[in-house]
């Protein structure tokens, strides 16, 4: 398949995921061939994504964000959109991805069960980025959530406010910023683990070649 051509347009809006589009594409390694984003939502990422891989994999169990994706990517040569569970799913092929992303999806699923389906459908060397949320539980958590807040007001006016497409399903994590971190480091040995200011995390993680 053929990139898709000409520049990436504008992003239609901002919340705190789209916020983090920019480092999900910032870490596709060079050379990439296939991307696969799982939870997809409306297709933006995919978008994006299309532009600096070969193919691109859009998954989504929700009926209703496969409807607004398919329609985003409508011209788009080199994506496709699979409307399915990832976990149970087999239209997307295990070991056959050399990037594979996904924003705020982990903590719908359970990180460890995630973590290990994710891993095991990158090909060896290829790299995996999550961008998750996670709860406060210490008072150090809750400082540096509220150390978030002015940054997120300030973003939201320059961007037009915050907002995302009508009926994205939206649920809390039940695990607290350290339970990620060390989930991570158990179930994905070597991983980067980041926590950043508009209450996200990052775990970004290459896959051995061996």
């Amino acid at each position: 398949m053929t990139r898709t051509d000409g520049p990436m347009s504008p992003r239609p809006y901002w919340n705190h995921n789209v916020h983090y589009h920019r480092l999900v594409l910032d870490a596709v390694p060079d050379g990439c061939a296939r991307a696969l984003d799982i939870g997809c939502g409306d297709g933006m990422l995919v978008a994006e994504l299309a532009g600096r891989v070969d193919e691109v994999t859009g998954v989504d169990r929700s009926a209703a964000m496969m409807r607004l994706a398919r329609a985003r990517g409508a011209g788009l040569r080199n994506a496709a959109f699979v409307e399915a569970d990832v976990m149970a799913t087999e239209g997307i092929r295990p070991g056959a991805y050399d990037f594979v992303t996904a924003v705020a999806v982990v903590h719908h699923i359970g990180f460890a069960a995630a973590a290990r389906r994710m891993a095991g459908l990158l090909a060896p060397g290829g790299r995996l980025v999550i961008i998750g949320l996670a709860r406060n539980r210490t008072p150090l958590d809750w400082c540096v959530s509220g150390a978030g807040v002015p940054a997120a007001r300030l973003l939201a006016r320059r961007r037009g406010g915050k907002c995302g497409p009508q009926g994205m399903p939206v649920e809390d994590s039940d695990m607290t910023w350290g339970e990620v971190r060390r989930a991570a480091r158990d179930c994905l040995p070597g991983s980067r683990f980041r926590r950043h200011l508009l209450w996200r995390f990052s775990v970004v993680w290459d896959k051995p070649l061996i």
